[in-house]
């Protein structure tokens, strides 16, 4: 592998930020400090003014393969993600067919390392009749296990009580979950369309998959979890309501986690009159009020982890009326320089983005040696311009569905290099054609 020497850069990790030189060998970090000038590489890169972050973790992507790949692929997200500064991602079990059994779940790890330039991890996704395969599970070789406590996707949906239990009494994985309460949604979705019929307007979306939906389901999954001591980690908290369940505790032994999505920082209820079902998803971007909340939770450490939920899907597919429409949005591109524009703009600090977005997910699911800019750890950067701007343009994603809801924004930063595993992947606004096949990560095991 390549050896690497960036100068001059201004460095973000664990709290702090400080100007130093990095040498990268053999797709790892081995030494931060100040590098002899003449010190053998084969390239050398001046950072003045730019700031160099650990690579993101994402702890929640769609990335559709197999079974959809009119959407996307494992390759073309992939790219898209480190194009965003993504070096690493976990991505979820719904797809056809669902990773529910242990070939299904093999076969995403091989495609992966076929075709993913980023880092790779899958879910094992839990259902009705798989507790013995939920049990089985190696917390070494799998991310966790995913359990949506709320679904409109496929036949995932586990609201059998004796399978819940058992899933969060043997589990030997983290538990990931999706956290809406069904029977409120189809109580509001029949309500809806009795007064619209199919055209339910998109404003409603925050209604239909309301606060009180998502408050019933999260606190049941925590109840289930201090039950049985388990390690639960509830996806894309949306409403203030649920904060009260979840405490700024220090990361490291902490029991129940939470994860907040970029659009949710983003996005409030009055983007759906100009936006419309672009940002469809569930659960629902909900008010101000409510992201204020998120938002405040994020820089108070009661929420640990900041992801995407990254769900493509065509442009024609939601363009379709309320109930056809389906849910999730394109994001894994955007979503650092999303998080950049919420420091420039004062919401959050740079290095609470950087402890959300790269360190808390590696401590959380026990990734080993990545998430950090130390010694002995593996090469994952990214370099971020603070001074080039960025606009989106359908031009310029990289999402295989060739379409974002940010299109027309100009982000303040800009990302200039993405490094995974000490190989330069991404630069000059292109992912470089020599760019190797990212890495299955791996886990300490500790989860339960």
């Amino acid at each position: 592998m390549a050896t690497v020497v960036l100068r001059n850069a201004e460095l973000v990790n664990e709290g702090r930020r400080f100007r130093a030189d990095v040498l990268l060998r053999d797709g790892f970090i081995e030494r931060i400090g100040t590098i002899p000038a003449g010190t053998r590489a084969d390239r050398e890169l001046d950072l003045q003014g730019k700031l160099l972050l650990p690579g993101l973790i994402d702890d929640q992507v769609h990335f559709r393969e197999p079974g959809l790949t009119h959407k996307a692929t494992i390759a073309s997200e992939a790219r898209a993600a480190v194009a965003g500064g993504v070096t690493s991602f976990m991505e979820m079990p719904n797809t056809n067919p669902p990773a529910t059994n242990f070939e299904a779940l093999e076969a995403k790890y091989a495609r992966a390392a076929e075709t993913s330039v980023a880092n790779y991890s899958f879910f094992f996704g839990g259902s009705n009749t798989n507790l013995e395969l939920v049990k089985a599970l190696d917390p070494k070789r799998v991310c966790g296990v995913k359990v949506f406590m709320g679904s409109s996707t496929g036949d995932m949906l586990v609201d059998q009580e004796a399978t819940l239990e058992g899933i969060f009494r043997y589990s030997p994985a983290l538990i990931a979950t999706h956290c809406e309460d069904t029977p409120t949604i189809k109580a509001a979705e029949a309500a809806a369309k009795a007064k619209w019929g199919e055209d339910v307007p998109a404003g409603e979306h925050p209604r239909i998959r309301s606060a009180d939906a998502c408050y019933a389901s999260s606190s049941m999954a925590v109840a289930l979890a201090k039950r049985h001591d388990a390690r639960l980690h509830i996806l894309h908290i949306t409403t203030a309501k649920e904060l009260s369940l979840f405490s700024a505790a220090p990361l490291k032994g902490k029991r129940l986690t939470a994860e907040a999505c970029v659009h949710h920082l983003w996005f409030a209820e009055e983007d759906y009159a100009r936006l419309g079902h672009q940002i469809k998803c569930n659960p629902a971007v909900k008010t101000a009020a409510d992201r204020a909340a998120v938002r405040a939770a994020v820089a108070a450490g009661v929420i640990d982890v900041i992801a995407t939920d990254h769900a493509p899907h065509t442009r024609e597919e939601k363009a379709q009326t309320y109930f056809k429409a389906p849910s999730g949005l394109p994001l894994v591109q955007h979503s650092l320089l999303m998080l950049l524009d919420l420091w420039k703009q004062g919401v959050l600090p740079l290095e609470t983005i950087v402890e959300r977005a790269c360190h808390a997910p590696a401590v959380l699911f026990g990734v080993e040696k990545r998430g950090f800019l130390r010694e002995g750890y593996a090469a994952d950067l990214v370099v971020v311009d603070p001074a080039q701007p960025h606009t989106v343009r359908a031009d310029n994603v990289l999402f295989q569905c060739g379409w974002s809801p940010l299109e027309g924004h100009t982000f303040a930063c800009s990302i200039e290099r993405t490094f995974v595993n000490g190989a330069c992947v991404y630069e000059n606004g292109q992912i470089r054609p020599d760019a190797p096949k990212g890495q299955r990560l791996s886990f300490d095991g500790n989860a339960r």
